[in-house]
């Protein structure tokens, strides 16, 4: 188990990490598989997916590195300015996460609102359980604001701004508990588990704050631990063999799945053990086992980040909250399109790489955005 930090007189000054552009090419990389698992019935999110051939899926690889890196940032800025301003950092991040998610809230409800009217798609309210806004938009509103209603495609921004809310409170407890803070998230997780409690939210949602908060703040204790003494983790032979046999049980579970003979587990089983709205263990365990890997396998610098298909998914990754939403839109338009268009050979391909190219694209433009001399003042 880790040791507490020691007194504040004895910590050696902490100094900002290189950015590490393997972070950026996997967020890019989620971002893609997001969308893909959004676009429902395309054959990319049913087959080029890694969620398509394990027991996890993007969202627990993004909570993860979304803790990592916050987990380091709050640490730098504590021993740097204080816990109090940390503290606030944390918790303005947050409130900037929420008022995107609130303008994300009426854009979405307003296009889904629309559809109903104005396209052949009848029920799509109920669908997707934006009831609520469409007869009661002044409870609604309120919800959305409160988050609790949580209607689909909008139930994944909440999870990380309530586990940033939380953050600084648990790596207060990690600096005075080492690991045994871990014991807190992991309590909230297993009761979730366990049918004891879940979140509170009108609707049932996708993801369960109170289950996926604990992925979120291994991320952070990695992230902090890879602050504080310069790798999150070590490479260990066992360790290797070990997440390499969770994903191969992954593949042997989703193979099995389109395979007769009985050898997968059944249906009910399954969601137990690996189920996405409660983070079953073995989904937690498969994400984990993948975040590893890439921790201890993939070099931090090679010849081929620098390649133009990575340095894409580099741009998507930098500029993965304003991609992720742009990708909600695509996505539902893309799963839009199969219903309009029911059989038509070309609609999945054409709009599927449309969408992905469509992405990158805003990726690279708000890079070279960034990168752009700033303006000469007169």
């Amino acid at each position: 188990m880790a040791r507490p930090d020691t007194a504040a007189g004895d910590r050696p000054r902490l100094t900002r990490p290189a950015r590490d552009t393997r972070l950026d090419i996997v967020r890019g990389w989620l971002q893609i598989s997001i969308f893909g698992a959004h676009a429902v019935g395309s054959a990319f999110g049913a087959w080029g997916i890694h969620a398509a051939w394990g027991l996890s899926d993007s969202s627990e690889q993004f909570l993860f590195l979304s803790g990592f890196v916050l987990g380091s940032v709050h640490t730098l800025k504590e021993r740097r300015d204080g816990a109090g301003a940390a503290g606030r950092d944390i918790w303005q991040r947050a409130g900037r996460l929420w008022l995107t998610h609130l303008v994300l809230f009426c854009m979405f409800g307003a296009m889904i609102l629309w559809a109903e009217m104005a396209l052949p798609l009848p029920g799509e309210v109920d669908r997707l359980a934006w009831r609520t806004l469409a007869d009661a938009p002044w409870a609604a509103l309120p919800g959305a604001a409160l988050l609790v209603y949580l209607p689909n495609y909008i139930d994944i921004l909440p999870v990380f701004i309530l586990a940033m809310l939380a953050l600084p409170g648990f790596l207060w407890l990690a600096g005075r508990l080492g690991a045994v803070a871990l014991l807190v998230p992991g309590l909230l997780w297993a009761g979730v588990q366990a049918g004891l409690w879940h979140y509170w939210s009108w609707l049932p949602t996708g993801l369960d704050p109170l289950a996926w908060q604990f992925v979120f703040m291994l991320g952070a204790w990695f992230g902090r631990q890879a602050l504080l003494r310069g790798a999150a983790m070590e490479r260990r032979g066992w360790g290797i063999a070990l997440a390499f046999a969770i994903l191969g049980l992954g593949l042997f579970q989703r193979v099995a799945e389109h395979v007769a003979g009985g050898f997968a587990l059944d249906a009910e089983l399954a969601w137990v053990l690996a189920g996405k709205t409660h983070l079953g263990p073995l989904a937690l365990a498969h994400g984990l086992a993948l975040a590893y890997l890439v921790a201890v396998l993939v070099p931090r610098e090679a010849a081929w980040m620098r390649a133009a298909p990575a340095q894409a998914l580099t741009a998507v990754g930098r500029h993965s909250l304003n991609v992720f939403c742009v990708g909600l839109f695509l996505s539902w338009g893309v799963t839009a399109a199969f219903r309009l268009a029911p059989g038509v050979w070309w609609v999945d391909p054409v709009l599927t790489l449309g969408g992905i190219a469509v992405l990158v694209a805003c990726g690279l433009a708000m890079e070279r955005r960034r990168l752009a001399p700033a303006p000469a003042r007169p």
